[in-house]
């Protein structure tokens, strides 16, 4: 997903500050029961677990509305009686009917409970059909925000889509809409005039033509899929193929542009290949074969659904021809396609649970980038993308959002986030042992979701490190660790100042010419240096630098963080 705060603003503001020694400031946001319903496992929703689902949308694009069913499978965990879907307000639930009955049903907001006759039985299978109609929200700038996308082409043509990140897909359809619970597979059907295309996740089964000038286009996903990644594209597209020989097996990629840039997209799309051999290298094989590879081009920037990404960059390297991390190494590949299909391996095969840790997705893609360099022009080029990209942290919120609530963390996720993990990469320090960790970690929660907890322990179990207290810094406090160092009597002195208590993670620095790693606490620590300047020529050790004093320790630049010389006692 697209950096909603920092794509917006970004070009418009200068190189904002590396560092801040702000605290972990308390938001009393008010949180309502529409927050909760929408963001917890409430009971109605604990006992059940969604199996499948099979979607039959009818888009109106002069009414701006649609309609349809949804058929969703689930299996029984535990006994219930009570069921929550959610159906997100103006769109409206016109029936819910089980084994040949209507069930009775009864809205809170968004929620919507609905009362089997009977108490159903754990470990059985059952399935409920729900039809719904309305107007959906619509966005005003997606994918920043969410909701259906009534568009038109550049040929007056309609062009609709859905961009629904956050918000969740029951925008649109009904659904259990939470991270916790994919379905394992699903069908989309999607009935538009007969003189446009409805693209969709997955692997198209079938177009059956109508007798009313319409045409049913029928998509099915084999592999879990979250809510927030089933989206229809409904346009005048052209599509071709090709085949890539991958780590397991052939992968069919097809490409669905509009007719009118069909030529500008096959030579931008040529940066697929390249990018499918550097992730499938450094993260394992594509996660889902079975359904297949797409670049879909759409009406708004881009986003990661899975099978099927979004595309709409205008055919040009870097974020719409700029480069985010200003090093001049963005520019060498298309942002949306490389960033939006790095969601693949993280984000889609592997999700977070709750939204607080939608960094787990935003992070580790990030990061991808950052790979995706290095793979095209050298570790050192990588480096420079990855420290390039600090200039857009603005450390104000944590990371983390607050569980239970449907509510993300701050922005950044994505480059203050990719630092860490570029952080992490230097502690364990053999790029061997990290990217077999990488490809691990997507075998390891292959089609899953999961927890921060469930990423820190895997790491910390895969690589022998502790990450603990570098996980708890960086993600759920907006400081940045200062070192803070003293030379006194051939000896350096330094510690870890503005940051959480306890913090001791190992950081690589250099001292006067020699390049060594420290291992600072929040007390002081020693270390003997030999042959160091008195400490009254140190003011003017760098004194012949036009651009003035230097720092006599400074940070090695892989590691986000800072240090100053410290002059108390």
């Amino acid at each position: 997903m697209l950096n909603r705060c920092l794509i917006a603003c970004v070009f418009l503001t200068a190189f904002l500050p590396l560092f801040t020694t702000a605290q972990v400031t308390s938001q009393k946001k008010e949180y309502t029961r529409a927050d909760t319903l929408r963001g917890s496992i409430t009971p109605e929703r604990s006992w059940w677990d969604v199996g499948w689902y099979g979607i039959d949308v009818f888009p109106d694009f002069v009414e701006k509305k649609i309609s349809g069913s949804v058929t969703i499978g689930f299996r029984v965990i535990d006994s219930g009686q009570r069921m929550q879907i959610d159906l997100q307000e103006p769109m409206q639930m016109i029936s819910i009917e089980w084994n040949r009955q209507a069930l009775s049903f009864r809205r809170d907001g968004n929620a919507w409970f609905a009362y089997f006759p009977v108490s159903l039985k754990p470990g059985t299978y059952h399935q409920v059909k729900v039809l719904f109609e309305g107007k959906p929200q619509v966005a005003v700038r997606p994918p920043w925000d969410g909701g259906w996308i009534f568009a038109k082409d550049m040929k007056g043509r309609p062009w609709m889509s859905v961009a629904c990140e956050g918000l969740g897909a029951s925008v649109w359809f009904p659904c259990k809409d939470h991270l916790s619970d994919e379905p394992d597979s699903a069908r989309i059907s999607i009935t538009v005039p007969d003189t446009l295309s409805a693209v969709s996740n997955g692997r198209l089964r079938s177009v059956e033509k109508k007798d009313n000038g319409k045409s049913t286009w029928t998509w099915a996903v084999a592999n879990p899929i979250n809510n927030y990644n089933i989206i229809p594209y409904i346009g005048k597209y052209v599509h071709w193929e090709e085949t890539y020989a991958g780590e397991a097996g052939n992968l069919d990629c097809s490409y669905w542009v509009m007719d009118y840039n069909l030529e500008k997209a096959r030579a931008q799309f040529t940066q697929v290949r390249p990018m499918l051999q550097c992730f499938e290298h450094w993260f394992g094989p594509y996660p889902f074969y079975a359904d297949g590879y797409k670049l879909v081009e759409s009406p708004h920037l881009g986003m990661e659904h899975q099978s099927a990404v979004a595309y709409g960059n205008g055919f040009v390297n870097g974020y719409r021809g700029n480069d985010l991390s200003r090093s001049g190494w963005g520019l060498k590949w298309d942002f949306i396609i490389i960033h939006e299909s790095g969601h693949e391996w993280l984000g889609n095969n592997i999700t977070s649970k709750d939204l607080a840790d939608m960094w787990i997705h935003e992070s580790f893609t990030n990061y991808s980038e950052t790979i995706y360099t290095e793979c095209q022009s050298g570790k050192e080029a990588g480096s420079a993308y990855v420290q390039g990209t600090r200039a857009l942290i603005e450390n104000e919120s944590p990371i983390v959002g607050r569980y239970g609530v449907n509510e993300e963390g701050s922005g950044d996720m994505y480059y203050k986030g990719g630092n860490m993990v570029h952080y992490m990469r230097q502690l364990i320090g053999n790029d061997s042992v990290f990217r077999a960790a990488m490809r691990d970690m997507n075998a390891t929660f292959r089609h899953q979701t999961v927890t921060y907890a469930d990423v820190l322990q895997y790491w910390n179990r895969k690589t022998g490190k502790d990450f603990t207290r570098l996980f708890d810094q960086y993600l759920t406090d907006t400081r940045i660790p200062v070192l803070q160092w003293q030379v006194k009597g051939g000896k350096l002195r330094y510690r870890w100042s503005n940051c959480i208590p306890g913090y001791e993670v190992p950081v690589r620095v250099k001292v006067d010419t020699s390049t060594l790693w420290l291992s600072p606490k929040t007390s002081w620590q020693f270390l003997n240096i030999k042959n160091l300047p008195k400490m009254g020529e140190i003011e003017n050790y760098h004194g012949k630098n036009p651009g003035g004093l230097q720092p006599f320790v400074s940070i090695h630049p892989d590691f986000y963080c800072a240090a100053e010389r410290f002059d108390g006692k």
